[in-house]
């Protein structure tokens, strides 16, 4: 299996990147349609908007199928930081090392555009995830309970400020 990072949209990733993220938590948290269809809609507008300056989309590919996925919002990076969003791997190639290098692109992304700060918004319960998040440097910040998603949770918020300002 060839396995490979593609910085950038490609046809038909809007659809695969959502069906990853309905599938994967549809089975681990039970969300259903409202949480599809909001990865969905907001995924879609993102690309839209991309702007290859600000904006950062990049894609796991195996055997040249979109695999996994993780993107960076830049949209308020001045005033609120940059938003990491949308990161997901497929059971296919979960444990392989790519969510890391995913992960490594998007901050390395950050961090060549000064962007100050970098957050996300989770759920407690997704250990693989919170562990690459929090060795990349981010830090749990807020945390209660919320519907964003569809089903409650324990939404968390991460945050990892630019290698600059951590020091």
């Amino acid at each position: 299996m060839e396995i490979s990072i593609h910085k950038g949209y490609l046809s038909g990733c809007i659809g695969r990147i959502t069906a990853l993220h309905a599938d994967y938590y549809a089975q681990q948290s039970g969300f259903g349609v409202y949480f599809e269809s909001r990865v969905a809609r907001e995924l879609a507008a993102f690309c839209e908007r991309y702007e290859e300056a600000r904006d950062g989309l990049w894609l796991a590919l195996a055997d040249g199928r979109v695999e996994g996925a993780i993107a960076i919002d830049g949209l308020h990076a001045p005033t609120e930081g940059a938003h990491l969003r949308w990161f997901i791997t497929s059971d296919r190639l979960r444990g392989s090392g790519i969510g890391t290098r995913l992960l490594g692109s998007a901050l390395a992304f950050c961090d060549e555009r000064g962007y100050a700060r970098t957050s996300l918004w989770t759920f407690a319960g997704l250990q693989a995830a919170r562990h690459l998040y929090e060795k990349q440097g981010f830090r749990l910040v807020h945390e209660q309970p919320g519907r964003q998603w569809g089903n409650e949770v324990m939404e968390q918020r991460f945050e990892r400020l630019a290698p600059r300002l951590a020091e």
